[in-house]
């Protein structure tokens, strides 16, 4: 199984072996054991959202008011609510096996069991008790995804993997608006409505997932099975050529992520991320009838995910993140005025387009990349990537009650909200794209400063700036 514990010493085999074309090969291999399955894992973890609410669920369980609001938001404390818990599950995986963690596939079972559960509750606190432990059940897939494909990506390929990986959520949006369409017609089968159905069917889907995923998941580079030595050679030399500076323990890499620069501005801008843009893709459509709102949510989210991935790729081939930030907040900032205006629908929907395609683009998992890319040090940016994802999860409560019914169709507090926060994205990026060069310039002006002086003594221990502040290292754009 490639999930061996036994580890397998790779024969010392030096990157040159491999040609430009073996080394495609090796990491489309690499792809197709890896990025699918847990592409699909995070596809079903999404697939229950939005779209009950539009087939009968707000009806049956009487969720007046702002009930349907607060079930949304009572997922949100188990899920992201202390860093600890967050950091705890990026840095697990340091010592156990990613194919048999808990948290990727034992609680893929449990929220599995919770979701199909949710198909069955009848009552309001039913719902939001479901709720609870559906969060406290899917806490940590994103972060343990995100940081498990670090261990196998270098610096510059990462960003495209991660990003497949990612639009599944978009993917999700548009498949459940499909699944939900066709589901229609099972309204009444087994004295259950077509919501009931949503939920028991993605659970069951989820399970049969979880199955699948204990026999293909693969652990690490040096004890995959289905790689040759040279093959996992190469992988891991490859992760050395860009490796992190492991000279500190894992305690001050910790402290060095909560104190850095670099989390505290990505947290600014992680503000705008998807939870409202997938929150605002299932409300703008009141007024159509279900059906037809189940089917307009689908080609935005296509078009959203192959954006997505497409930005991705061209970011990892000229090895630059924030150009694409930029852009990608422009587009989404565009489709939110044109939302917040008395255009017509028609109008408005081609907006959604922008947003969701800028707002995917441009969100939560491009920041994480530019921050993979710059914290040296594998606890510091397992630390750092689990902090963002817990601050940009609470997008997720703030959208929740920000689209509120009584402000529909236009929604113009959330919108507005969702303009200033675009806005303040946009600053940020650039601030620290600007602090990334001149870091960088005063880096080479120091170099050749040295180089000119011909100081070639190295610095006394303890002196020595190591990590992403070393001299040598230089921060990815």
């Amino acid at each position: 199984m490639c999930g061996s514990e036994e580890q397998l010493e790779p024969a010392v085999v030096p990157c040159s072996v491999f040609t430009a074309e073996q080394e495609t090969k090796l990491w489309r291999k690499i792809d197709l054991q890896l990025v699918p399955i847990v592409t699909v894992m995070y596809l079903f973890s999404f697939m229950d959202r939005g779209n009950a609410k539009i087939e009968g669920m707000t009806t049956q369980l009487n969720l007046t008011g702002n009930k349907y609001n607060l079930a949304l938001v009572i997922f949100i404390p188990p899920y992201s609510c202390l860093i600890q818990t967050h950091v705890t599950r990026s840095l697990v995986i340091q010592v156990i096996r990613p194919s048999r963690q808990v948290y990727l596939l034992q609680r893929q079972v449990v929220w599995g069991i919770i979701m199909t559960v949710m198909g069955f509750v009848k009552t309001y606190p039913q719902l939001v008790g479901a709720r609870l432990c559906l969060g406290a059940a899917e806490a940590g897939l994103y972060p343990g995804v995100a940081y498990y494909l670090t261990l196998w990506y270098p610096r510059y390929k990462c960003q495209y993997r991660i990003a497949i990986f990612a639009a599944a959520g978009n993917l999700a949006g548009a498949f459940s608006g499909l699944i939900a369409y066709a589901l229609g017609a099972m309204n009444g089968i087994g004295g259950l409505e077509t919501w009931s159905w949503i939920f028991i069917l993605d659970g069951l889907a989820t399970l049969v997932v979880a199955f699948i995923a204990y026999f293909v998941m693969v652990d690490y580079p040096s004890t995959a099975r289905f790689l040759t030595a040279k093959e996992r050679s190469f992988v891991i030399e490859r992760q050395e050529h860009g490796a992190t500076d492991e000279e500190q323990g894992a305690v001050p890499q910790i402290i060095a992520a909560l104190t850095d620069w670099q989390v505290r501005q990505v947290l600014f801008s992680v503000r705008s991320n998807l939870a409202f843009l997938r929150r605002y893709g299932h409300y703008l459509f009141f007024g159509y009838s279900t059906s037809t709102s189940q089917l307009l949510t689908v080609p935005p989210y296509l078009l959203a995910a192959g954006t997505h991935v497409t930005f991705a790729h061209f970011s990892d081939k000229i090895r630059l993140r924030s150009p694409f930030i930029l852009a990608g907040h422009s587009i989404a900032l565009v489709g939110f005025i044109i939302n917040i205006s008395d255009a017509p629908s028609n109008v408005k929907y081609f907006g959604l387009f922008l947003c969701l395609m800028g707002g995917s683009s441009s969100g939560v998992i491009t920041w994480l990349v530019l921050l993979a890319n710059n914290l040296r040090g594998k606890y510091k940016r397992a630390t750092g990537i689990a902090i963002v994802i817990m601050v940009a999860n609470v997008g997720g409560a703030i959208a929740s009650n920000i689209f509120r019914s009584q402000d529909a169709p236009r929604y113009i507090l959330g919108i507005g909200l969702e303009i200033a926060f675009l806005s303040m994205g946009l600053t940020v990026t650039v601030i620290t794209a600007f602090t990334y060069i001149h870091i960088n310039s005063a880096r080479d002006r120091e170099e050749l400063l040295q180089q000119q002086k011909g100081e070639k003594e190295a610095p006394k221990e303890g002196t020595k700036p190591i990590g992403d502040r070393a001299l040598s290292f230089r921060y990815t754009l």
